[in-house]
């Protein structure tokens, strides 16, 4: 069985083919060039299902579908229920959770089975918290790197020309920016790992993920693992789970 995973987000677009062992084909578009996507895949091979989480919206949800419309398959979009692939979603209203969060949250709880923190780094910055039986507590949502650089450009006299660097002291304005972004994401990771210490009795590991994990990992005071494309890795999870149930 060919599984079709597609991570539909607020700035790309990642997709794997994976045969139920291995990933055979793995790529990513930025959003809203489909015409590349469908460059891409026109010579993958025929999926057998094909399982999305989309939080781009009613335009890139249209397009996907268009471009799946090839295969004569009727997708799986993706979306937060009470309970699946051992994890429990303890948000007020399930299906609130975006489908991005509850892969992340089901891939994470897959490789670590014990409490951590499921951290996004991407337009925005989720910081989500899983306890040691499986299940999310909850989370934040923060701005990303870029995002709240360009509020703080576009709200103020400080200028958005130049990227800036890391720094302990900055002595530029583009340093200071960069910096100050830094310290304001990671400084509530570490919060959070902090508040789940305290709920957990013990120091959680930060899974990092997204495209602005590599910034942010080297300024965390916390134990940190990169994973890429989680939430590729929580929709096979969810596709292998669903494989295995007697319909």
């Amino acid at each position: 069985m060919l599984f079709l995973l597609v991570d539909s987000g607020n700035t790309n677009i990642k997709w794997g083919l994976h045969d139920g062992l291995n990933w055979l084909n793995r790529g990513v578009v930025a959003q809203g060039q489909t015409p590349l996507l469908a460059q891409e895949w026109q010579t993958l091979r025929k999926p057998s299902r094909i399982l999305v989480s989309d939080v781009a919206g009613t335009q890139a949800r249209a397009e996907l579908a268009g471009l799946f419309s090839q295969w004569a398959l009727e997708p799986s979009w993706v979306s937060a229920v009470a309970y699946q692939c051992g994890v429990r979603n303890y948000y007020a209203n399930p299906a609130q959770l975006g489908s991005d969060r509850w892969t992340a949250l089901i891939a994470a709880w897959q490789m670590e089975r014990q409490g951590c923190l499921v951290v996004d780094v991407g337009t925005a910055m989720t910081v989500d918290a899983l306890s040691d039986t499986g299940e999310f507590l909850g989370g934040i949502i923060t701005p990303g790197f870029d995002l709240m650089r360009r509020s703080l450009a576009g709200n103020t006299a400080v200028p958005n020309e130049d990227e800036g660097e890391f720094c302990d002291y900055p002595d530029s304005t583009a340093d200071a920016a960069y910096s100050g972004a830094t310290h304001a994401l990671a400084g509530a990771v570490e919060r959070m790992a902090i508040l789940l210490a305290k709920t957990l009795g013990h120091l959680p590991i930060c899974i990092l993920s997204g495209g602005g994990a590599q910034r942010l990992q080297f300024q965390l005071n916390v134990t940190v693992k990169v994973i890429d494309n989680l939430v590729l890795e929580g929709l096979f999870a969810i596709a292998k789970e669903n494989a295995e149930t007697p319909q």
